[in-house]
């Protein structure tokens, strides 16, 4: 009898151990807790520049000043290369835009086809702008916010693009602000479930020893061994079912769905509208039809959506679709 009491001790003594490492442990992590509390209920502050964003502004400033240092007559050159090669706004320090800002700088006086390119080149990069910030790619929106700054302070979309970048980068914040604000509430919890965890143990290692002895039973003898069966016939698997098709979208996912330009002779005029299509689209992702549906003014923006939209690509489908776009124009 002595043996087993011997044990049920050693297993309280363990179980109570346990239990004050596991609560001396949550203790000392419940202290920093109230800091970190307020810190969570405070209102979020907007993020510092990621190392991602400090390097793109450096390489962004680099390309500036190389562009800056060419000659007025190398700027003219590759600026109207880079129209040529439709690199309008983009990339950074290799595009039409920067190059004819740079040369508006140099001259003298206004050189009419730069001044003539960055009023065209305009509504691109505003377009542009609003997709950057869509994707909530602020630092190409706020790069691109600049050259419209440059080409005109007294633009009409510019207001609303800064106003844009703000707000998007302040939801931003707010998002990680909640995010971090989960992972504590979470950490807590399961700070929580292990006090409840050990406190369940030392219970139960006490009730072990509280509980009375039984003696062991005397083994019981090992049954004499059956007869062996023959080993059992080989059976053939069934063969292994075909597995079912790969399932593919049954909505038009866009590859490659390229804007339709704003034409000039609009821009110049100052005329706004909107164009709404209906798109059809082959099992293949190729556009079968384009159908107008709306225009407003008419006969303005028709033909430029309807050949652009006519080379769009769309992702592989279970079978032919129809899909509705709208396209605004407006600088």
């Amino acid at each position: 009898m002595t043996a087993p009491i011997s044990s049920s001790s050693s297993a309280l003594r363990w179980g109570i151990a346990l239990a004050l490492g596991l609560t001396l442990a949550a203790c000392s992590k419940d202290e920093p807790a109230a800091p970190d509390a307020e810190q969570a209920a405070a209102p979020a502050q907007p993020a510092g520049p990621t190392a991602e964003e400090i390097a793109a502004q450096e390489a962004a400033q680099a390309a500036q000043a190389a562009v800056a240092a060419l000659s007025p007559e190398e700027l003219r050159s590759r600026g109207s290369q880079a129209l040529r090669e439709q690199r309008l706004y983009a990339p950074a320090g290799d595009n039409a835009m920067e190059y004819y800002l740079a040369l508006r700088a140099k001259s003298d006086k206004p050189d009419a086809s730069a001044e003539s390119a960055l009023i065209d080149l305009m509504p691109y990069a505003i377009i542009a702008a609003e997709q950057a910030i869509g994707r909530e790619d602020f630092t190409e929106a706020e790069r691109l916010r600049a050259l419209i700054e440059k080409t005109d302070a007294q633009a009409p979309a510019l207001p609303r693009i800064t106003d844009s970048i703000a707000k998007g980068q302040a939801g931003v914040a707010d998002r990680a602000a909640q995010e971090l604000a989960r992972e504590e509430q979470r950490a807590r919890e399961a700070e929580a479930a292990a006090q409840r965890a050990a406190a369940e143990a030392a219970a139960a290692a006490a009730a072990a020893a509280a509980a009375p002895t039984t003696p062991t039973p005397a083994p019981t003898p090992a049954p004499a061994p059956e007869p062996v069966a023959p080993p059992p016939q080989p059976v053939t698997p069934p063969p292994a079912a075909t597995p079912p098709p790969v399932a593919r979208a049954s909505t038009p996912v866009g590859v490659r769905t390229p804007q339709p330009a704003y034409p000039r002779d609009a821009i110049r005029a100052g005329i706004t509208g909107e164009v709404t299509v209906e798109i059809s689209v082959a099992a293949d992702g190729s556009v079968t039809d384009v159908r107008v549906v709306r225009a407003q003014p008419r006969g303005q923006f028709e033909r430029g959506v309807v050949s652009t939209v006519r080379g769009w690509q769309f992702e592989p489908m279970d079978g032919p679709a129809t899909v509705t776009r709208t396209f605004t124009f407006r600088p």
